[in-house]
């Protein structure tokens, strides 16, 4: 069954965090407008997170030894989130700080952890993550990539898709059959670390709507990988796999995809309000209604963080969050639009070009980290109605 998500407080020392970042955030962040900061965690910029791990903000649930800053769950969640209201530029670190250094962390060996944490932590080592394929949709169990084990390693063949910034990663790590075949289902897959400039690796990057290419196509041909590519236990991939989409799935980025529109459109209409004298009654309606809504899906949001503070793995929990914040995510450019597009108003550029560019990436929202479909059908079976 679901468990419950109580309500829980971001401690003390971690919110304490926010002034020091705010200050990074000001000296490091060019001045960008606003539909480029609307792209935040799919704006890619090697060199901005290598000044966050000058500055020690990557990292943070890792342990010391490793390089990281030794700190829980909250600490990096008041990060992320302050990140994320600066529209800051984190795709370069991101699936690497938030899932692939855990990941490793808690399944991996010893020289796994000795040798890729610290570049994680450095900003030197950027992943990837290998689950999706071509022609299977949602139904992530029917993997058909396939490792197959030979003198000193393995043989890897097969195909990824809509695999975020793999054009610019360093690594992968994917979810491939080492056994048995698709209709195994569960059985047969593990997780294998794979270096992305080993021969055999063509990586298509995929142009979007915005005109961004941040989805890619990867295609392994007979691709050697050596005998300590795979992560854990062959054959638990898909139990890792649920372990690693908690961390996904759970964080704020999953409420705060709209927040630069969201900013621009409050930034806009205090100014309209100081010319006009009061906002319309349809602005202040959408205003109080945002705003509430925003307020619940953050509690649950920093329950579910709680839930993993204590080391428990919320991955139902973390399906609802995901499934509703996209819900809240995607309903603000929709919300807005009819607002904004009424005559009479004058609207500054940089407003409707981020309304324009929320707009067409928002379908993207509810597909990335699991569909509605597939996140509502785990949220029914931990409720026991399936």
């Amino acid at each position: 069954m679901i468990g419950a998500l109580s309500l829980a407080t971001i401690p003390a020392e971690d919110e304490a965090l926010r002034p020091a970042i705010r200050r990074f955030l000001d000296e490091a962040m060019p001045s960008l407008p606003p539909e480029q900061r609307a792209r935040s965690w799919m704006g890619f910029d090697a060199g901005f997170s290598r000044a966050m791990a000058a500055a020690g903000w990557l990292g943070l649930t890792l342990p010391k030894e490793y390089g990281g800053g030794g700190r829980g769950p909250f600490a990096r969640y008041v990060v992320v989130e302050e990140l994320l209201a600066a529209g800051a530029p984190v795709a370069a670190h991101w699936i690497a700080d938030r899932q692939s250094g855990p990941l490793i962390h808690r399944f991996g060996t010893e020289a796994q952890r000795r040798f890729y944490l610290p570049r994680i932590c450095r900003a030197e080592a950027f992943f990837c993550i290998g689950m999706s394929e071509p022609n299977t949709g949602s139904d992530l169990a029917s993997v058909t990539t396939r490792a197959v084990r030979e003198e000193g390693g393995w043989r890897l063949n097969g195909a990824k898709i809509w695999t975020t910034n793999a054009q610019h990663a360093h690594y992968m790590i994917a979810l491939v059959r080492t056994s048995g075949t698709p209709q195994d289902r569960h059985k047969g897959l593990s997780q294998l670390i794979i270096d992305l400039h080993a021969p055999g690796v063509r990586i298509h990057p995929i142009r979007d709507l915005a005109g961004d290419a941040h989805f890619a196509e990867v295609v392994f041909e007979d691709v050697r990988l050596p005998d300590d590519a795979l992560i854990g236990e062959e054959g638990s991939g898909w139990a890792q796999v649920n372990a690693e989409l908690a961390f996904e799935r759970s964080g704020p980025e999953r409420v705060l995809s709209s927040a630069v529109l969201l900013d621009e459109w409050l930034r806009w209409l205090r100014g309209a309000v100081e010319a006009e004298g009061a906002a319309t009654e349809a602005e202040t309606a959408l205003l109080g209604r945002l705003v509430a809504h925003l307020a619940v899906l953050r509690a649950m949001s920093v329950s579910v963080t709680g839930h993993l503070a204590q080391g428990e793995s919320p991955v139902v929990e973390a399906a609802l969050v995901k499934d509703l914040g996209t819900e809240f995510e995607q309903s603000i450019p929709a919300l807005l639009t009819p607002l904004l597009a009424q005559p009479g108003r004058a609207v500054p550029g940089g407003l409707m070009r981020t309304l324009a560019y929320t707009a067409a990436m928002a379908p993207s929202f509810s597909l990335r980290g699991g569909t509605r479909e597939i996140l509502r059908g785990m949220i029914a079976r931990g409720m026991g109605l399936r």
